[in-house]
């Protein structure tokens, strides 16, 4: 009987965000093709988001947020994906942005509570330099008195037009201990950083993914919240794997089911045959490997500790979510026939967009090798 009457309690308020979801996507499709045919970015999609409440649901109620579950905001991501795609993945990069910390609340009692008090009292929106850095980060941070300068180039900065915190990196030259990466915040408005307006792009047209440009940008010393060597492996990068990689592909599986239905929709309206059954039915099947890749995915960061095994099945689940996305939209276009070249119809837009599921770390040839690295045993401090 307890569960009968706690079940619909906690899928009411798993609803309430999903449906927020819908109903916003909704609202974003029409000026998600307006910044694709104009390469704007969706600064009104984003504004909406932080007026909902999805910009701080991440956030643990306790320091002022929503406290919604990592599972339910990969589908809030996902469901996004369907309506707006370079909305979808500019909020992706902010998500775990917030997710990150939230993770290290929870499980390491790590004095992070300042920073998400913050997300969630000023509404402040994340932005995210990793995925183009990596474990080589790029960019000089020279020391000075107090702290550093930092002098660097961060590109595919997702949401930048209106984001208000950079979390980035720089290598320091340590005389002693050699190539040194720092981690750090930057607000966007502090002295020598400059938005350049780069971002001219094949798909995704909306997310703002422009330059961000660090000139002489000061450090102090205590706003430096992380150093490791340079290029090797290190456990920020094991929890970011685990946290962030679900959180972009969930976008990416939300692109891949819009495709699927507009193609279905273009395909009802001509005559079948068997050959058309089976090119729809190919496609669902690539779309069920997506789905079910993206649910493994997401069960693991939920239950996992970071780690090598932990970021071998999340990146394994990567490849395999991309590999499945790009063959819908390749589907897709084949179902819909001739008419899917048309713009106006949406299909190609789709298509577009999805193929950014190739670019996010890490890409099928390092993971692929990362995985023989750890079936073959191979000494993990050399990685």
């Amino acid at each position: 009987m307890l569960e009968q009457q706690t079940a619909p309690t906690i899928q009411s308020e798993k609803m309430d965000w999903l449906s927020l979801a819908e109903s916003l996507g909704s609202q974003f499709a029409a000026r998600e093709i307006e910044a694709d045919e104009s390469d704007l970015f969706v600064a009104d999609n984003l504004a909406r988001l932080k007026a909902s409440g999805l910009a701080t649901a991440g956030v643990p109620i306790e320091l002022g947020g929503g406290g919604v579950s990592y599972a339910d905001l990969c589908a809030v991501l996902r469901i996004l994906g369907r309506y707006s795609s370079s909305t979808a993945l500019a909020f992706s990069m902010h998500t775990h942005q917030v997710m990150v910390p939230t993770w290290r609340w929870h499980n390491q009692n790590a004095p992070v509570d300042g920073l998400l008090r913050r997300v969630a009292t000023e509404q402040l929106i994340m932005l995210s330099s990793g995925g183009s850095d990596w474990l080589q980060s790029g960019g000089a941070a020279i020391k000075v008195e107090g702290g550093f300068l930092i002098t660097a180039r961060k590109v595919f900065a997702s949401g930048a037009p209106v984001a208000d915190l950079l979390m980035t990196s720089a290598v320091y030259d340590d005389l002693e201990k050699g190539a040194t990466v720092l981690h750090f915040a930057v607000p966007m408005t502090a002295q020598g950083v400059e938005i350049e307006s780069t971002w001219q792009a094949l798909g995704m047209r909306g997310t703002g993914s422009h330059d961000v440009v660090l000139s002489n940008v000061f450090v102090p010393d205590a706003a430096i919240a992380l150093r490791r060597e340079q290029g090797k492996w290190h456990f920020i990068f094991h929890l970011i794997s685990m946290v962030a990689i679900p959180i972009v592909y969930s976008v990416y599986v939300g692109v891949a089911e819009a495709a699927r239905d507009r193609a279905v929709q273009l395909a009802m309206k001509r005559r079948t045959d068997e050959h058309l059954c089976c090119m729809v039915g190919g496609m669902d099947n690539e779309l069920m490997v997506a789905k079910l890749a993206l649910q493994h995915m997401i069960s693991t960061a939920v239950v996992s500790q970071p780690g090598f095994e932990t970021t071998n099945q999340i990146m394994t689940g990567r490849t395999l979510v991309a590999r499945a996305v790009l063959n819908v939209a390749d589907l897709a276009m084949e179902v819909a026939g001739g008419c899917a070249f048309y713009r106006k119809l949406g299909l190609e837009k789709l298509f577009r967009d999805v193929q950014g599921a190739r670019y996010h770390p890490l890409r099928e040839d390092a993971q692929r090798k990362l995985s023989g690295q750890l079936a073959l045993k191979w000494d993990m401090s050399s990685l």
